[in-house]
């Protein structure tokens, strides 16, 4: 999986907006400070939030003392919500879903491949949250993955 700078920008200025709720859940982070205390470019980062804010993930306040705060409990805000506001679905082929794609021949069965890679990325990023990853308390099932022989291997 190819994960985009926008949705790595985005997971990172929702969890900065994630730790400030947890000390104010109305208090808002202006969009400067978002990309400071990340290190992303601002002009980007406010494309982002523009983003997340017309998803309902994000409210805004403009002025002097405006800024943005979450939209809701970042427990209620999945990693997989995040990738598909900012880059659409999880998993497709070229553009489209894999159970629309037809493979004739030898290659008949590579939909069922990519369907199971949608699943799998399924199962770790709709059952991680932005309160989970804030916290540090990432769920058993996505620890155990961490645990699995290999898996900080690159390949």
């Amino acid at each position: 999986m190819h994960v985009s700078a926008k949705v790595d920008y985005g997971m990172r200025a929702l969890l900065t907006l994630a730790d400030a709720y947890g000390a104010d859940p109305a208090g808002l982070v202006k969009g400067d400070v978002i990309a400071s205390s990340q290190g992303i470019p601002a002009k980007f980062v406010e494309g982002i939030l523009g983003q997340l804010r017309a998803a309902g993930l994000i409210i805004s306040q403009r002025g002097a003392v405006g800024g943005y705060r979450l939209g809701k409990d970042p427990s209620n805000i999945t990693v997989a919500e995040v990738i598909r506001v900012l880059d659409g679905p999880l998993a497709d082929v070229r553009g489209e879903r894999p159970e629309s794609i037809d493979y004739p021949g030898a290659a008949e069965h590579l939909q069922e491949v990519w369907i199971a890679v949608r699943a799998a990325l399924r199962s770790v990023v709709e059952n991680v949250t932005l309160a989970d990853i804030a916290s540090g308390h990432l769920p058993p099932a996505i620890t155990e993955r961490l645990a699995a022989p290999g898996a900080w291997q690159r390949r």
